[in-house]
């Protein structure tokens, strides 16, 4: 499709460290387009101590709407928000955050997107017995959507044991089913999830001890570039169904457009 851009056109940025991995760009600009909205989203290589002089600039741009918020950012991110939703203020994480008049309003939906790839893929979830690794701020998001999908447990393995255990004893009080520390073997689980960074580069190892997945495990990832990970693809190879990170990709998307279109769709 001809994309729009011009002096109207609104911008809105995708943020990490790297960058370089990201389909937010072509995807939300038309997302944005083919919906009538003249928009476009820009990435942006912003480094972890750079990161509030960003927002601070970005927020004096009057053409500027929101924004993604990509690894490594996506709890400090939490934290320049004025407001969250009751999901982004529990998990104390964003993945996209729109401006409200003066304010700016966080949300987080790697957890909703998670769980949806998952479940379009042939997932079951509901009492099953999950592992999870990863406890940033995609992890975080993703454990708590699972138990809110009904998951009888939940493992997190997670090689920082601090954040693993904060993680653990947050998600406990939710009671919504056992969680509790993981390790790399995935035997005995029905549902094998990434949620690191593994698999972004090609030398990467596998977030899990690859020989202990048999074929009726589930197996998932968030890593969406390459389309087709290591890890992925050694499930796969071992006969487990997967969902990959593309998957779970297209539908954060579609979540974090209509949450960034909503202000529009309001002023209509």
């Amino acid at each position: 499709m001809d994309i729009r851009l011009d002096g109207e056109t609104r911008v809105y940025y995708v943020v990490g460290d790297p960058i370089a991995q990201v389909k937010s760009p072509t995807g939300m600009t038309t997302a944005f387009q083919q919906n009538g909205l003249n928009a476009v989203c820009i990435p942006a290589h912003v480094a972890a101590e750079d990161l509030s002089d960003f927002f601070s600039a970005l927020k004096s741009m009057r053409n500027v709407d929101g924004l993604m918020v990509t690894v490594p950012h996506k709890i400090a991110f939490s934290a320049l928000c004025d407001r969250l939703s009751e999901r982004a203020r529990f998990l104390n994480a964003v993945n996209v955050v729109r401006r409200e008049g003066d304010l700016w309003m966080g949300d987080m939906f790697d957890g909703l997107a998670q769980v949806e790839a998952l479940t379009r893929n042939g997932a079951q979830l509901a009492g099953k017995k999950v592992i999870l690794a990863g406890a940033g701020g995609a992890g975080t998001a993703i454990a708590h959507a699972l138990l809110q999908a009904g998951v009888a447990e939940l493992a997190i393995h997670e090689t920082d044991g601090q954040r693993r255990d904060q993680l653990i004893d947050r998600l406990s009080q939710l009671q919504l089913g056992r969680v509790y520390a993981g390790s790399s073997d995935p035997s005995g689980f029905d549902v094998v999830i990434n949620a690191t960074p593994l698999g972004m580069k090609p030398d990467d190892a596998l977030p899990f001890d690859g020989g202990k997945l048999t074929p009726e495990m589930f197996v998932g990832d968030v890593v969406a570039h390459p389309p087709l990970t290591a890890w992925i693809s050694h499930a796969q190879a071992c006969g487990c169904r997967t969902s990959a990170g593309g998957d779970m990709f297209a539908c954060v998307r579609d979540l974090m457009a209509d949450f960034l279109m909503q202000n529009h769709t309001d002023k209509k």
